[in-house]
């Protein structure tokens, strides 16, 4: 694993979580260990409104923890009730913690690619529509997390379990001189609570 996002990794503070929180967290760790347990492909889909923030910064931080703990067979996949672009200023977060990033297009919706560690298989990043062709169709979990993808999406066709694990936007702070400051700390508190969640798997 890249040097930077390990340093992150383990100076996480998975204790700072609260009860609410972790009641919270439980479906995402039922359904993984479920699959876990059935020896089946895990799936999560982390879906907001603008597929442009919060859901990649979960993709990420998911599949990177998915890695960190040895759980195999997890993809992860990100989406949006609508498709605008990977803000910039989350890209810019990941990579100041320690993902090599590269935009491989340079159209209105950039892809990226984000690799947290030299030889494993990079995460596609760009923003689409949680039911675009590139993510599953079926047996996946759908996470909401935000409350207006939460509120305006009761139902995610294919879904075999819906989640909301919302997050405070970011955005809030755009244009700010807290913006960058912000951003971490919406990932690291992201990073924190998924490292709770893949480190109660058992396997």
């Amino acid at each position: 694993m890249n040097k930077l996002v390990s340093e992150i990794i383990e100076n996480l503070d998975p204790s700072s979580i609260n009860g609410q929180r972790k009641h919270i967290l439980q479906p995402l760790i039922d359904f993984i260990q479920m699959k876990v347990a059935n020896s089946e492909e895990i799936r999560l889909n982390f879906i907001c409104t603008h597929n442009s923030r919060r859901s990649h910064l979960s993709q990420v931080w998911a599949q990177t923890m998915a890695f960190h703990f040895g759980i195999k067979n997890v993809f992860c996949y990100s989406g949006g009730t609508e498709a605008t672009a990977l803000f910039p200023m989350a890209a810019t977060t990941l990579q100041n913690s320690g993902f090599e990033i590269q935009k491989i297009s340079k159209n209105d919706n950039p892809v990226y690619s984000i690799k947290y560690a030299k030889n494993e298989h990079p995460i596609i990043g760009f923003s689409k529509k949680f039911d675009d062709a590139f993510n599953p169709k079926s047996d996946f979990a759908a996470i909401m997390t935000c409350s207006q993808a939460d509120a305006g999406c009761p139902f995610i066709a294919g879904a075999e379990k819906r989640i909301p694990i919302t997050f405070d936007d970011p955005k809030a702070f755009d244009n700010t001189p807290q913006q960058a400051e912000k951003y971490n700390e919406r990932s690291l508190q992201i990073a924190t609570e998924l490292h709770y969640v893949f480190s109660q798997i058992n396997f």
